[in-house]
C-alpha cells in the first residue's frame, strides 16, 4: 500500500512538472498573446490555439520567446473572434499535458481609408485578417537579419541573403507571393541597407503583396527606417521605429510613386537629430510624397518634431488620396499632416498637446477634417498665408509679409466638422477662425476679415458642399469636395464622435498593448514646448531589450531552481477566522528554501522535503507579510512572496460593492449600465478584480446616504474621471475618493473609464484593525492612500493624531518613514509589490498593506 501511496506521489508531482503557471494571457487586434513561468527542465514549449474553426493549430518556434524570468508567445494573423491557447512543454523530448488559458477575445483591425480603394487589401493578410493563400512567412531577429535566406522568382541569383538582399529580389515585381516579414525583439542596422533604410519596392506589381510587421509589444527597428518606393500593396505595423539615422531621415516613408500602402498601429520615437534647425527630434516621422491611396492609421507619435509631410512637387491636385485616421499625436509639434496638392481626410484623430499646429494646407490641396478631438493643440488648422498662419499677435493684426507660421506657400482649402476642442485650449493660446465667423474675438472689425483670412470652412453638415466662392487668399484656391464623391469610400463612412475617437486611439495606438517603452508626458511643460524632452531622448538612446532568446535560435533559458505557489499566497480574512492553504513547492536544482516572517501571528507553516513544499497554515491575529527563497548548490535562488491582511469585517452601514463578484445586483446602489469581463485585472484591497462596470453614456448609478460618508471608486485606469453628484472627479492612482453629506447621490460618466470597485464608508465607522489594536474611534480614521499607489502616498489625518509612519517591505526591512506633520511621501523609487504600513499615534498603532505599482 505504501509503494502504490509513494508511486502515486511521484506520479502527482511529475505531472506537476509538465505544466506551467500562465502570468497573463489576451485578444488585441488580430491577435493575442500569453506569457507564463519557465518550467524546469523544459527543452522548449509548444504553443497551439483553437477557435474560428481551428483546433489545436501549432504556431511557429520565432513567436515563442524568452525574457528570462516569464515566457510569452504571440499569435498574429487571426480572425476576430474567440480562442484559447495551450502551452506544452517538452521535457526529455516528450511533450507534457500542458496548460490552457481562458477565452480570449480578439477584435478586427479598422480597414477604412483609401489604401483600400477598388477592393484592395494591402499586404500578406486577407480582409479578415488571416494570411492569404499561400503567404510566406519570414522571421527577421538581430541575430538572422544578415543570414536569413530564401529563393526568389526573378532574383539574379539565389538564394538571396539577409532581409534587403531578399527585398531587393521582390523589387524586380516578378515574384508574386504574398510576403509576411515579422520582426522579433530590437533589431539594429543590418550589413546591407540602402542609405541606412530597409527599401521596400515591387515595381508597382498590382498582384505583389507584402507585409512588414512587428511581433509583439516589443519589435523594434533601431537607427534605421522604412522606405518605400515604386511599390503597392504594402503594409507597415506594430513596428517601433527610434533613433533613425538613415540619409532619407524619416522613420517611414513613402518615399516616391508608391500606391496602396497601410501604414497603421507603429510607435514613431524621435529620430537623430539633423543639419537642419527644425530637425532637432529627428526628419519626418511618417512621411509622404509623390504616393497615392494611402491609408495612416492607429500610429502613436512620441513628441514627433515634424509629424507628417504630405506632398512635395506632384505639380498636380488631381488623383492624389490620403487618409489619416485615429493617430495619437501625443505632444507632437507640427505636420498634422502639413499638405501640398493632395485631398486628405483627416478624422478621428487625437491632437493631444500640440505646441505649434495641426492640419497645414498649402498649393491647393484640400482637406476634410473631421471627428476629431484636439486637447490644448496650438492653431488646430492653418491654411498658408491667411488667417492665423499670418496673425501678429503683438499687433493684433494680420501681416503675410512677416508671420507665416509653417509656409510661404499658396493656400489650399480645409473643410472643417464636428471637431471637439478640448477647454484646455486657452492655456496655449489657441486660435482658430472659421470662414464667416462672427467671433468678434478673431473677426475684429477693421483689422480682418473672416471672408478672406480665415483657417478652415466649418461646415453645418458632414454632406455640405464648399461653395466655389471660398477661395484661398493667395493663390485663390477652392475645396475639390472629393468628400461628397459617391466614387469615394469617404461620403458614406459612419466614424466615431470625437470623444469616443480618443477613447480608442489611446487604447489601440501603437504596438500591441501600447508597446514596451513607457513614457509620461508632463502637460504643464509639454503642452506647449516643441524642444527635445532629455529624459525622453535618453531613454530611446539607451534602450535595450529585455529579450532573451528566440525558441528555433537555441534553447529559452529556465531558472535552474525554481519555486511556485498555489494562486492564493495573498489573502485578506476576517479577525477570527482561518486563512485558506498556502502551499509554495521547490524544483529543479533547489536543495531547499528557507521561510522569511514566519512563523507569527497565529500563522505557522510545515516544510516537506520530500514533496519539495512548504504549507502555510493559521488563523491571524494581525497582518502579516512573508518571503520564501530558495537554495542550491547550483543555479540562481527563485523567491516568493505573500501578505495576509486581517480585518474586523465591514463595518455596520458600511456598503462595499464588487462588481467581479456582485454585478449590478445590489440592494444599496441602483445600478444601470453594461459590465465587461475584458478591460483588465485590477488589484485591491487583497481581492484580484475581474469585471468592471463601462462607465459610458448609459451608465448610472445612485444612492443614499444616512449621514456623512466617503466615496471609494477603484478604476483600471489611473487617471479616469468621472462625474459624482455631477461634479468632475480625477482618479489618483486609479482611485477617486469624496466626501458625501448625508441624501441621495449620483455616479455618471465623464471620460470612458472603467469601474471595478465602489464603497461607501460612513465617518462613524471603524478602520478595520486587527484584535491587539487598541485606537478609539477617532484614530481609527487614519489611512494611507491611494491604494494601490504609483508615485506619492498620502496621509489622511483628520484629528493630527499621527506621531510617525513606518513601511516596511515583505523581508521587514524599513524603507520610508514619514514624520509627525507630514501629508504625503514619495514611494516611486520602491519596487512594485506589498509593503505594510505601521501607523503610531498618540493611541495605540495599526497595520494596513500598501500595495506599490
Amino acid at each position: 500500500m505504501k509503494k502504490k501511496l509513494l508511486f502515486l506521489t511521484l506520479m502527482l508531482f511529475a505531472f506537476q512538472s509538465w505544466a506551467q503557471q500562465i502570468n497573463e494571457s489576451s485578444g488585441w487586434l488580430e491577435s493575442v498573446f500569453v506569457k507564463w513561468q519557465p518550467v524546469s527542465n523544459a527543452q522548449k514549449y509548444n504553443v497551439y490555439y483553437s477557435g474560428e474553426g481551428n483546433t489545436d493549430k501549432k504556431i511557429d518556434d520565432q513567436l515563442i520567446r524568452s525574457y528570462g524570468s516569464y515566457i510569452r508567445a504571440d499569435i498574429p494573423g487571426l480572425k476576430a473572434g474567440t480562442y484559447t491557447v495551450k502551452i506544452k512543454p517538452v521535457i526529455s523530448g516528450t511533450e507534457g499535458t500542458g496548460t490552457t488559458t481562458g477565452n480570449l477575445t480578439v477584435a478586427a483591425h479598422d480597414r477604412n481609408g483609401f489604401a483600400f480603394e477598388g477592393g484592395r487589401v494591402p499586404g500578406g493578410y486577407k480582409a479578415d485578417g488571416t494570411p492569404k493563400d499561400n503567404a510566406v512567412i519570414v522571421y527577421i531577429t538581430q541575430n538572422t537579419k544578415n543570414t536569413v535566406s530564401m529563393n526568389i522568382t526573378g532574383a539574379s541569383a539565389n538564394p538571396c541573403v539577409g532581409i534587403q538582399n531578399i527585398l531587393y529580389a521582390i523589387k524586380k515585381g516578378k515574384d508574386t507571393r504574398p510576403f509576411i516579414f515579422r520582426l522579433v525583439g530590437n533589431i539594429t542596422d543590418m550589413t546591407v541597407m540602402e542609405g541606412g533604410d530597409v527599401v521596400i519596392e515591387n515595381a508597382n506589381n498590382a498582384a505583389s503583396y507584402v507585409t512588414l510587421e512587428g511581433v509583439g509589444s516589443d519589435a523594434v527597428a533601431n537607427g534605421w527606417g522604412v522606405r518605400l518606393k515604386s511599390a503597392s500593396n504594402i503594409e507597415v505595423s506594430n513596428i517601433g521605429v527610434m533613433n533613425c539615422n538613415s540619409t532619407a531621415g524619416d522613420n517611414i516613408g513613402m518615399q516616391q510613386d508608391n500606391d496602396h500602402v497601410w501604414v497603421h498601429n507603429c510607435d514613431l520615437f524621435y529620430g537623430n537629430a539633423g543639419s537642419d534647425a527644425d530637425q532637432i527630434k529627428g526628419d519626418g516621422a511618417l512621411d509622404n510624397k509623390t504616393s497615392t491611396y494611402i491609408t495612416l492609421a492607429y500610429n502613436h507619435f512620441w513628441d514627433s518634431g515634424k509629424a507628417s509631410l504630405l506632398g512635395l512637387s506632384e505639380g498636380t491636385t488631381s488623383g492624389l488620396y490620403i487618409t489619416y485616421h485615429h493617430n495619437w499625436f501625443d505632444h507632437s509639434d507640427s505636420r498634422h499632416p502639413r499638405v501640398r496638392y493632395y485631398s486628405a481626410h483627416i478624422y478621428n484623430n487625437y491632437f493631444d498637446g500640440v505646441s505649434k499646429y495641426g492640419s497645414g494646407s498649402t498649393l491647393g490641396s484640400s482637406l476634410f477634417v473631421e471627428g476629431n478631438y484636439f486637447r490644448n493643440s496650438k492653431h488646430p488648422m492653418l491654411t498658408s498665408l491667411q488667417g492665423t498662419d499670418i496673425w501678429d499677435e503683438a499687433n493684433q493684426v494680420n501681416n503675410a509679409g512677416t508671420m507665416g507660421t509653417f509656409s510661404g506657400e499658396a493656400g489650399g482649402s480645409i473643410k472643417s466638422f464636428n471637431n471637439t476642442f478640448d477647454a484646455s485650449n486657452g492655456t496655449n493660446n489657441m486660435r482658430f477662425v472659421a470662414y464667416n465667423d462672427p467671433n468678434p474675438l478673431y473677426n475684429i472689425s477693421g483689422k480682418i476679415s473672416s471672408l478672406t483670412d480665415f483657417d478652415a470652412y466649418a461646415a453645418t453638415t458632414r454632406s455640405e458642399t464648399v461653395s466655389s466662392n471660398v477661395k484661398s487668399k493667395s493663390g485663390a484656391n477652392t475645396y475639390n469636395n472629393f468628400d461628397t464623391d459617391a466614387a469615394l469610400y469617404v461620403k458614406n463612412l459612419v466614424i466615431d464622435q470625437p470623444a469616443a475617437a480618443k477613447t480608442k486611439t489611446m487604447q489601440y495606438a501603437g504596438r500591441v498593448s501600447g508597446g514596451d517603452l513607457k513614457w509620461v508626458f508632463n502637460n504643464a511643460t509639454d503642452d506647449t514646448s516643441s524642444l527635445v524632452i532629455t529624459a525622453l531622448k535618453t531613454a530611446l538612446t539607451n534602450y535595450t531589450t529585455t529579450l532573451v532568446a528566440v525558441q528555433g535560435e537555441g534553447n529559452p533559458p529556465v531558472s535552474s531552481q525554481t519555486l511556485t505557489s498555489t494562486s492564493n499566497k495573498n489573502q485578506t480574512v476576517v479577525s477570527g477566522s482561518a486563512i485558506a492553504s498556502i502551499v509554495f513547492t521547490w524544483s529543479g536544482d533547489a536543495t531547499d528554501a528557507t521561510v522569511t516572517g514566519l512563523p507569527a501571528s497565529g500563522i505557522s507553516f510545515v516544510k516537506n522535503t520530500t514533496a519539495k513544499t512548504i504549507t502555510i497554515t493559521g488563523t491571524p491575529t494581525a497582518t502579516l507579510s512573508y518571503s520564501i527563497a530558495t537554495t542550491g548548490t547550483a543555479g540562481s535562488p527563485a523567491a516568493g512572496s505573500g501578505t495576509i491582511t486581517v480585518t474586523t469585517g465591514t463595518p455596520a452601514g458600511d456598503e462595499i460593492h464588487n462588481f467581479t463578484t456582485s454585478g449590478k445586483t445590489s440592494s444599496f446602489y441602483t445600478i444601470t449600465g453594461n459590465l465587461s469581463t475584458t478591460k483588465g485585472t485590477v488589484t485591491y484591497s487583497g481581492l484580484t478584480l475581474t469585471q468592471c462596470l463601462k462607465i459610458e453614456s448609459s451608465t448610472n448609478i445612485t444612492f443614499t446616504t444616512t449621514q456623512t460618508s466617503t466615496l471609494n471608486l477603484v478604476f483600471v485606469e489611473s487617471a479616469a474621471t468621472i462625474k459624482v453628484d455631477n461634479v468632475d472627479k480625477t482618479a489618483s492612482g486609479g482611485i477617486i475618493t469624496v466626501s458625501l453629506t448625508a441624501g441621495t447621490h449620483t455616479i455618471a460618466k465623464k471620460d470612458t473609464a472603467n469601474l471595478f470597485y465602489m464603497s461607501t464608508v460612513y465617518n462613524s465607522s471603524t478602520l478595520r484593525l486587527a484584535k491587539t489594536d487598541t485606537l478609539n474611534e477617532t484614530e481609527q480614521r487614519v489611512f494611507l492612500y491611494p491604494n494601490p499607489a504609483s508615485g506619492t502616498l498620502f496621509l489622511s489625518d483628520t484629528n493630527q493624531k499621527v506621531e510617525k509612519v513606518l513601511i516596511y517591505d515583505i523581508f521587514g526591512s524599513l524603507v520610508k518613514k514619514i514624520e509627525k506633520g507630514s501629508e504625503s511621501t514619495d514611494i516611486s523609487q520602491l519596487n512594485s509589490g506589498t509593503y505594510l504600513a505601521k501607523v503610531f499615534t498618540a493611541n495605540g498603532a495599526f497595520n494596513q498593506t500598501i500595495i506599490k505599482k
